[in-house]
């Protein structure tokens, strides 16, 4: 009888302190739930070629862009997030940061009609109805933006919305002209 019993106590007392110990990772700064893995920092850009949400007769690749430290962002207008985050991809944009926009699992004609609202902020958007860039790159989630150096390797990452604390954290450094 007590060994039926004592199972589920020890398997609660087990979580319980799964969750302590992360919960003090959280608290001094060592856990953050929404960091990914940066198994692909430092390593080159996967490549894309796909068709422009803008004009589909144009081709949008991260090719197009070596010699230049660029932002990569994959949004949605299904992605709440991505909505909150339009705007300060405007003011990036305004202040001379590239930006390409991956439009991913998107209807086109809402994408368009967001850009249209909005305003856009990206230099190029291609097109990725089917996950076929988003796979490459890693993506699970949006908005999830890179940044790629130059020499097309990626730099940093971060999943979710951009802001001024977080640019100023993992991009801005990359961008000292701006």
């Amino acid at each position: 009888m007590f060994r039926k019993t004592a199972l589920p106590l020890v398997i609660f007392l087990a979580l319980t302190g799964l969750l302590w110990l992360m919960l003090s990772q959280m608290n001094a700064g060592e856990y953050h739930p929404r960091d990914i893995p940066g198994n692909q920092i430092g390593r080159p850009a996967p490549d894309f070629t796909l068709p422009g949400l803008l004009d589909q007769t144009q081709q949008v690749s991260p090719a197009n862009y070596l010699g230049q430290t660029w932002l990569l962002n994959v949004w949605g207008t299904w992605c709440p997030e991505c909505w909150r985050e339009h705007a300060y991809l405007i003011r990036l944009a305004e202040r001379g940061i590239p930006i390409v926009g991956l439009n991913w699992r998107d209807n086109p004609a809402d994408a368009l009609r967001m850009l249209q609202q909005l305003g856009n902020p990206f230099i190029q958007v291609a097109f990725d109805p089917h996950s076929q860039a988003v796979i490459e790159w890693g993506v699970y989630g949006a908005p999830e933006t890179f940044l790629i150096d130059a020499d097309g390797i990626i730099r940093a990452r971060h999943k979710g919305a951009l802001n001024p604390t977080l640019w100023q954290q993992q991009f801005a450094s990359h961008f000292p002209h701006q």
